[in-house]
């Protein structure tokens, strides 16, 4: 099937409307060009903090008061309908979720906790759904490749969760206690301080709910997750710092006939030196772990995956200009109940950046050199040009290259049948597949004023190689599932971004076209929605705050034949505040108001509405 893809009226529409605001800002400037919380510095894009006007990349920083007015029970509650962020789920409440950034799928779209990789081995992808937002303090999001930096599966683009920091003063403590429909129950506490040069950072949780059907007529499904964190560091008199970082989750979730438990964890230690002026060396080491256990009437199968990294960064700096190089060595192990033909793979890579500011003119280059173990040599790199049109303007232009090597289960997962619901499944992995590689190009404006920003977009991402599980039709009644490479796929799209804050008034706003496209079929790539928007809107009152989103996609398809369409959706969340007491507030949010049935993967529906209650102390 090959259909006639227009851009969304909405986005010309939404641009104009923020015109006047943008005029009317401009104008009224006092000439003050200090940055505010809609300018946020940003991390991620370029291993250095620059703030979002200086990225010459396309970012969004959910901060911490963003996360504190939402409260969302899941990370995917966050990211749904973000600029160029699309999310699948198969039901509600600790279920199979994934990421797609730019159209990419969820093994390329790359996900790290206080720069510690964390991914299944096997599957590739993240775990988002085991990870509780609350024992995070904020998420940048970068799109666009960044396989020069991180290596591989960075191919749409880079999330990275940061937990909380000390502060400095005395110790801060952070309570909540709430709980809701679904017989759902959440509990955190946390402690942050900092003295002496030391700082310190400890939190737990706990999310325990009974869960939705996630198919129609079925029952039930629940889900707990138990999470802990310790983050320490020490800061000596000559300027070098030695940290620590331990985040553990764990539970188990309900599924189709049986029940999985779960382990994410991530591990770290850090050490910093200033060796001279203009030069920190920075030595990293770290572990983390995507472990499953299941449980289910078909038979029962363990995955447990770990990556164990060393990483070293030098940072050198000369008047504006800054270049890093570094190193690292990373190693992936199996252990499972299936029979893999290989359990472990080595990759090591170099790598290199120059950020130079020349005032109008800024660029950033980079370049890695990878060696895997099973694929041999791939070479990455990224060019960004930005140029400064005035002092609220910037232009910027960039190309970026990326890879992603196969999965284990892409390669070496064993023949397997299963029978589910009438219907047989066939797996089975594919040992003569390529590594993905990808080329992308993005242009974008930025136009960033006093009370508010704006930011446009247009990109495409050429992909050689596409690795795809693609099954052919269920007859009867049986479905194979092989990967294969798909010779050649193109992902085209717009975003445009917006926000302000007026008074009291906090407004974010994203509208995302994508056409995603098989360009061996002409069809749609599945489960990607080719039109999405997201409003938020949030407005403080004395001791009240009111607020509410608005999240709005298109149809997709659940299939590369484009034979079963999913149809469109339009979520309605709302929330409240009131401060009672200082330091003390009591929040309300109720999720999908209207209680819409909807589905992102087929046959399996999200939960319907959800109101939530909880006081907390601190945060």
């Amino acid at each position: 099937m090959n259909t006639t893809r227009t851009a969304p009226l909405g986005l010309a529409g939404f641009g104009l409307a923020l015109l006047p605001l943008a005029i009317q800002a401009q104008g009224t400037s006092d000439g003050d060009d200090s940055h505010v919380d809609l300018n946020p510095v940003i991390v991620t894009a370029g291993l250095a903090p620059r703030t979002a006007d200086e990225t010459l990349a396309s970012v969004t920083l959910l901060d911490e008061a963003t996360l504190r007015r939402q409260d969302p029970v899941s990370l995917t509650e966050l990211f749904r309908g973000q600029p160029g962020v699309d999310v699948n789920t198969t039901g509600s409440f600790g279920k199979q979720s994934s990421v797609f950034i730019r159209g990419v799928d969820n093994e390329g779209s790359l996900l790290m906790i206080d720069g510690i990789r964390l991914r299944s081995a096997t599957a590739g992808g993240a775990a988002w759904q085991f990870l509780d937002p609350r024992m995070f303090e904020r998420a940048e999001i970068v799109r666009g490749p960044r396989g020069s930096l991180y290596g591989a599966d960075a191919v749409g683009g880079v999330v990275q969760l940061f937990t909380h920091d000390a502060k400095e003063g005395d110790p801060q403590p952070r309570i909540s206690v709430g709980g809701g429909s679904f017989d759902s129950q959440r509990l955190s506490a946390g402690l942050s301080g900092s003295e002496g040069g030391t700082r310190y950072s400890l939190a737990a949780s706990r999310f325990d709910t009974d869960g939705a059907p996630i198919r129609r007529g079925g029952e039930d499904k629940g889900f707990d997750n138990t999470s802990g964190l310790v983050r320490l560091s020490h800061t000596f008199d000559g300027g070098s710092e030695l940290g620590v970082l331990a985040l553990r989750a764990r539970g188990s979730t309900e599924i189709d006939n049986g029940e999985t438990d779960f382990v994410q964890q991530v591990a770290g230690v850090y050490g910093e030196v200033p060796v001279t002026e203009n030069w920190r060396s920075r030595l990293t080491l770290s572990e983390s772990r995507d472990e499953k256990e299941s449980r289910r009437t078909i038979g029962d199968s363990t995955f447990d995956t770990r990556q164990r990294t060393a990483r070293w960064e030098n940072t050198l700096r000369a008047g504006p200009h800054e270049v890093i190089l570094g190193a690292e060595l990373t190693r992936d192990d199996v252990t499972t109940t299936k029979a893999y033909a290989e359990e472990s793979r080595d990759n090591t890579a170099v790598f290199a950046q120059g950020l130079l500011d020349f005032h109008r003119v800024t660029l950033q280059a980079s370049l890695r050199h990878d060696n895997d173990e099973a694929f041999g040599d791939e070479v990455t790199g990224n060019l960004a040009l930005g140029y400064a049109l005035d002092d609220r303007h910037t232009l910027r232009a960039s190309v970026g290259t990326a890879f992603r090597a196969p999965t284990f289960n892409d390669l070496y997962y064993p023949y397997e049948e299963s029978t589910f619901l009438g219907t047989t499944y066939v797996f089975e992995g594919n040992r003569q597949l390529e590594a993905e590689t990808s080329t992308s190009y993005e242009l974008g404006v930025r136009g960033q004023y006093r009370p508010l920003y704006w930011d446009l977009a247009v990109f495409q991402t050429d992909i050689d190689d596409l690795i795809d599980w693609a099954s052919d039709s269920p007859a009867s009644n049986v479905v194979r599932y092989r990967p294969t490479n798909v010779s050649e796929a193109r992902i085209r799209g717009a975003e445009f971004a917006a926000g302000a804050e007026l008074g009291d008034w906090t407004v974010q706003a994203a509208l995302t076209y994508l056409d995603p496209e098989n360009r061996e079929t002409g069809n749609d790539l599945p489960r990607r929605a080719t039109q999405s928007l997201r409003l938020d809107i949030d407005r403080e009152l004395g001791d009240w705050s009111l607020g509410g989103s608005w999240v709005a996609q298109n149809h997709r398809y659940d299939d590369v034949g484009n034979d079963e369409r999913l149809s469109g959706f339009g979520l309605l969340d709302l929330r409240a505040g009131w401060g009672f007491a200082p330091g003390w507030e009591a929040r309300l949010t109720v999720d999908n108001v209207l209680d819409k049935e909807y589905e992102t993967a087929g046959d399996y529906i999200n939960a319907g509405r959800a109101a939530f209650i909880s006081v907390h102390l601190g945060g």
